[in-house]
C-alpha cells in the first residue's frame, strides 16, 4: 500500500527514528509506537514555535525538524489535546502574562517580515500589507480607502510600548489541554503590543472568560486604560481584514449584526475614526 506521507516528511521522520511510519499527516505513528505531528507548514511557523519554546517552555509543541523543499515543512512532538477547560484557561492566562508576554525583543517590533523601530510603524505595515492584497483582489475599494484613513489618523497614535513575543493567532482553535496543562499551537508569531494577542480570541469566543481575568491580574491593561476597548477594536480590525482576504464574505460567528467580515471590518474602522485618542 502506497504511503500517504510525503517523501520529504518521511525522510525527515526516518532521520529522527529509523522505523516504519503509518498514518495520514499531520498525525503519523512509527512502528515503535511513537506519535509525531508532521505537515507542510506556513513560512515562519516553525520559527514561531521555537521562539515560544524559549519564552515559555512546554507551552507549545517542540519542533523536532523543520526546513524547506520548495515548500516549508516541520515535524513536532504530537499533543493529544482536549478542549480548553476553565482551569487550563486560567493557567494559560497566567503563563501568557508572566512568560510569553514578558519575553522582549532587542531588535524592535516585527519578526519574519522585517523589523520596525516602533509599534505604530509595525502595525501600520501589517494593516497596509492586507489592504494592498485586498486592492489587488478587487471589490473592496471603499474598505481599503477607509483602511488607509485608519493608518494615517489612528495608528500613529498608538502607544509607546515594549515589544514582546506574541502567538499571533490566539483563538480557541489554536489552544488545548494535555495532562491538565494548556498548550498553544499553530502560531504566527511576531514581537508587538501584548494586548494585540487577546483580540482574535474575543472575536470567535471559545476561550473562557477566566483566561482574560487571570491574564490581567498578572499583567494589567496598558495605560490609558480608558482606550483599552478602542485598542481592542484596532487589533481586531487586523483579523477581520485578514479573514476578508482569506474568505471573502464568510460570516463571523460571534457577530450577529453582520454576515460579512468586510462589513465588520468597516464598522471597526468607523468606530476608530470617530474616536478621540
Amino acid at each position: 500500500m502506497k504511503s500517504t506521507i510525503p517523501p520529504i516528511l518521511l525522510e525527515q521522520l526516518q532521520k529522527l527514528e529509523p522505523a516504519e511510519f503509518t498514518g495520514t499527516p499531520p498525525h503519523v505513528v512509527s512502528s515503535t509506537g511513537n506519535h509525531y505531528f508532521a505537515k507542510n507548514s506556513t513560512a515562519g511557523e516553525a520559527e514561531s514555535l521555537k521562539q515560544i519554546a524559549i519564552a515559555a517552555p512546554g507551552l507549545a509543541p517542540r519542533v523536532l525538524a523543520a526546513g524547506s523543499d520548495g515548500r516549508p515543512y516541520m515535524i513536532t512532538e504530537y499533543k493529544n489535546l482536549s478542549s480548553l477547560s476553565d482551569g487550563a484557561a486560567s493557567r494559560l492566562g497566567e503563563r501568557l502574562a508572566t512568560e510569553l508576554h514578558r519575553y522582549k525583543s532587542s531588535k524592535g517590533f516585527g519578526f519574519g517580515n522585517g523589523w520596525f523601530e516602533s509599534w505604530d510603524k509595525c502595525f501600520s505595515a501589517m494593516i497596509g500589507d492586507l489592504l494592498s492584497q485586498l486592492v489587488e483582489k478587487g471589490g473592496f475599494t471603499s474598505l481599503c480607502a477607509k483602511g488607509e484613513d485608519v493608518r494615517v489618523s489612528v495608528i500613529p497614535k498608538l502607544l509607546v510600548v515594549q515589544p514582546v513575543l506574541l502567538h499571533g493567532d490566539l483563538w480557541s482553535g489554536n489552544t488545548g489541554v494535555e495532562a491538565g496543562e494548556p498548550v498553544i499551537f499553530d502560531p504566527a508569531s511576531y514581537y508587538g503590543h501584548n494586548e494585540a494577542d487577546l483580540a482574535i480570541g474575543r472575536i470567535f469566543g471559545g476561550i473562557p472568560k477566566i483566561f482574560f481575568e487571570t491574564y490581567h491580574r498578572h499583567l494589567p491593561r496598558t495605560e490609558p486604560v480608558g482606550q483599552y476597548n478602542l485598542r481592542g477594536d484596532l487589533y481586531q480590525l487586523f483579523h477581520y481584514l485578514n479573514h476578508t482576504l482569506l474568505f471573502g464574505v464568510c460570516s463571523a460567528p460571534s457577530d450577529s449584526n453582520s454576515g460579512h467580515y468586510a462589513s465588520t471590518a468597516e464598522r471597526k474602522m468607523d468606530i476608530l475614526l470617530a474616536a478621540k485618542f
